[in-house]
């Protein structure tokens, strides 16, 4: 059992590594080292198929390794064990180790494929997000409604992060995982991403909602979530694509909120931005600026 929970951890670790990103939140000990349910109904059901494949291949690994040991051990040459030299053939056998894979396959196939069709189902979604990636920072425009803006690494973090500033990096709240505008979003709502890129390839990736989907220039990827109604708050995630030297710099944050402070939040923002648009040009252009290297 021991074995098993080391390959797990081990396992877990190697998928973050490929990630190329740190896990969402805050925790410490071996919980960082696998996969986390998340805060919607579909991180929970990949959570769910995660672990299921995870043990199948345990299993079939104690299984396939305890052979080859118990061979290795008790036929070997200096306990008298003679090689056969001659050519084995037995259908039975060779018919079952094809019929068992085969079965094995097919078995992690189906809720594998259920999941697969979970994820791209965007029916009845209720708001449109268009999410675009510059380097380094995500522009959210919020369709027919009137809101847009760019969010960045936050200030701090910028500051921390430059070479000699001299700054503590334990010392600064969530170093390079907070922005300076999240992305605000209601809880309890379906909501559908439109994911693109202005310059080179990105990666939406939020851990806890079990959505991420590359921002490829000139196409447009589709997404959604739906948080839990009862999961309000900050939820962090980064850009999963090597997208230039300050890749490591492009954090996402969401900011999950009830239906009726979402509501204020938007009509707040919508009435901030027209008054922006009436405004000189120059404040427009500040207040509308893409993030720069």
């Amino acid at each position: 059992m021991m074995i098993c929970k080391a390959a797990s951890k081990l396992t877990a670790l190697a998928a973050l590594v490929c990630a190329g990103a740190p896990p969402a939140r805050a925790e410490s000990g071996w919980s960082l080292l696998n996969m986390t349910p998340g805060v919607t109904e579909i991180s929970r059901k990949i959570y769910d198929l995660h672990m299921l494949i995870f043990w199948v291949c345990v299993v079939i690994g104690v299984l396939v390794f305890g052979v080859m040991i118990y061979s290795i051990v008790t036929f070997r040459h200096s306990k008298g064990a003679v090689p056969d030299t001659t050519m084995v053939h037995n259908t039975r056998v060779e018919i079952i180790w094809t019929i068992v894979p085969v079965a094995i396959l097919i078995a992690m196939a189906v809720p594998a494929a259920r999941t697969l069709v979970e994820i791209e189902d965007l029916r009845n979604t209720q708001l449109t997000i268009k999410v675009t990636g510059y380097q380094w920072g995500w522009n959210y425009e919020y369709m027919g409604q009137g809101v847009s803006f760019f969010s960045r690494l936050d200030r701090e973090s910028d500051a921390a992060r430059q070479l000699g500033s001299g700054i503590d990096v334990a010392s600064v709240p969530h170093y390079l995982l907070n922005v300076d505008n999240p992305l605000v979003v209601p809880v309890g709502v379906k909501v559908r991403l439109l994911i693109t890129a202005h310059d080179v390839i990105h990666s939406w990736w939020m851990p806890a909602f079990g959505v991420k989907k590359d921002a490829i220039p000139g196409f447009i990827n589709e997404a959604w979530f739906l948080v839990d109604s009862d999961k309000t708050g900050l939820y962090r995630g980064q850009c999963a694509e090597l997208c230039g030297r300050d890749h490591g710099f492009m954090p996402i944050v969401v900011d999950a909120r009830s239906q009726a402070d979402f509501s204020s939040w938007l009509k707040a923002k919508a009435t901030e931005q027209k008054q922006q648009q009436a405004a000189p040009p120059t404040a427009q252009t500040a207040a509308a600026s893409p993030p720069t290297g």
